[in-house]
């Protein structure tokens, strides 16, 4: 296992804490196609906060690249790029079939080529090994083996480190597979699960954010069903919550590359198998339908107190996925941006957690630097709640008087001053 020399494809979220970790005991090459992303990677800056600049430096034999020519002395080939969904919801597999097809140019006799990337049960034989066969002219199983170890990084989260999190791993034979999980073993503390195949390992990664998803839907279907009966959700749930077997949940906009994503991709594959996963895809439904539920609610909070709502001032706080985290990837932020724009407000973007070139370029929003003195708002609403949003009341002071907040996740609780709205 010492022997290793490993190469890291895609240093996003998941790829770059993997490669920083195996990068303090191996040789390893973390390769990016995209060359700022590598640059300033060699320049000790991960714009994605996952790692700091020195946990980077602790990462001595780790070295960056977008150059295909320096992973090909490698062995050990881990995908980790993303696994994203279509316009119309459904899996999109090139990231990981070009990984694939990149691999097979470079793959020698020997070789093992472990996925990270979150999958339907059969992705990793059925569609990824076909490319590298094809591509490279060597034959599964006996020239190369495969490996599937599924990530479990929750980005932003700084206690659930890589290390940290029991993790799944599994292989093409027992030799390989006890081959993944040593050289696995070697860097996460928590130890190691392994799987009884690759297609088991793909399946019980895709439904741990499955049943997260469904479980925050009954959650969202809690809050849309209490806040006809005027009853407060929040409240509702601290009561709840009480007794120790209750799931502590809350209802709000699910986005991000996970939860949002991925249970498209059991859907997908349940129906090559004609099962129609009802309860799955209604949790979807349910999910998708509170960008407009939300909006439904800031409008209506207006239009109860009197405002002519076209044309007035509204600001929005967070733009981000998740709080505390810059990564704007499937926020449900945008659908509520979309659908209040069609009402013609005036709305700014407040977001100091996220990269504003980054939201310009994928969305087309150009957000506020900071917010004026002088500037005044009919609704502020609170859709992402960064520690600086919840911490800095100050910030509420730009309310017009006859305005009020909007406070998505019931946040805000010692905001007594200012007209408060919540989910």
């Amino acid at each position: 296992m010492q022997s290793a020399k490993i190469s890291i494809i895609g240093l996003g979220y998941v790829g770059l804490p993997l490669a920083v970790e195996f990068g303090k005991n191996f040789d390893v090459v973390g390769f990016d196609i995209n060359k700022e992303r590598v640059l300033q990677l060699q320049k000790g800056v991960d714009l994605t906060k996952e790692c700091t600049s020195e946990e980077l430096s602790e990462a001595t034999r780790l070295i960056y690249s977008y150059n295909i020519e320096s992973i090909k002395d490698s062995n050990v080939y881990i995908v980790t790029v993303p696994t994203p969904v279509d316009k119309h919801f459904k899996p999109d597999l090139t990231p990981l079939l070009k990984a694939s097809q990149m691999i097979g140019s470079v793959i020698s006799k020997g070789d093992i080529v472990i996925y990270e990337s979150t999958v339907y049960p059969g992705a990793t034989e059925d569609d990824c090994i076909p490319e590298i066969e094809r591509v490279s002219g060597l034959k599964f199983n006996q020239d190369f083996f495969a490996g599937y170890s599924p990530e479990r990084i929750n980005p932003g989260d700084k206690i659930n480190r890589l290390t940290t999190i029991k993790k799944i791993t599994s292989g093409s034979t027992p030799d390989v597979a006890e081959f993944v999980d040593k050289l696995y073993r070697s860097i996460i503390t928590a130890g190691t699960f392994k799987a009884t195949s690759i297609r088991v390992a793909e399946a019980a990664k895709v439904i741990e954010n499955t049943q997260r998803d469904v479980n925050i839907a009954l959650m969202n279907e809690f809050a849309m069903m209490f806040n006809k009966m005027s009853i407060n959700v929040s409240d509702v749930l601290d009561a709840a919550g009480t007794k120790w077997n209750f799931i502590k949940l809350t209802p709000g906009l699910v986005g991000g590359h996970c939860i949002g994503v991925d249970p498209y991709y059991l859907l997908q594959k349940a129906n090559e198998f004609n099962y129609s996963p009802d309860m799955i895809r209604s949790a979807r439904e349910i999910n998708n339908g509170m960008a407009g539920f939300v909006s439904d609610q800031i409008i209506s909070g207006m239009v109860r107190k009197g405002m002519i709502v076209p044309g007035s001032d509204l600001l929005i706080l967070g733009f981000t996925f998740k709080e505390n985290c810059p990564d704007i990837r499937n926020t449900k932020v945008i659908d509520v941006y979309n659908t209040l724009q069609k009402y013609n407000l005036n709305i700014d973007v407040f977001d100091p957690v996220a990269n504003s070139d980054e939201v310009y370029t994928e969305y087309g929003i150009r957000m506020i630097d900071k917010l004026e003195p002088e500037k005044k708002y009919d609704v502020v609403a609170l859709m992402v709640p960064h520690d600086i949003f919840i911490h800095d009341h100050e910030l509420y002071h730009c309310v017009k008087p006859c305005g009020f907040v909007y406070d998505l996740k019931s946040k805000l609780m010692n905001l007594n001053s200012i007209d408060k709205i919540v989910l």
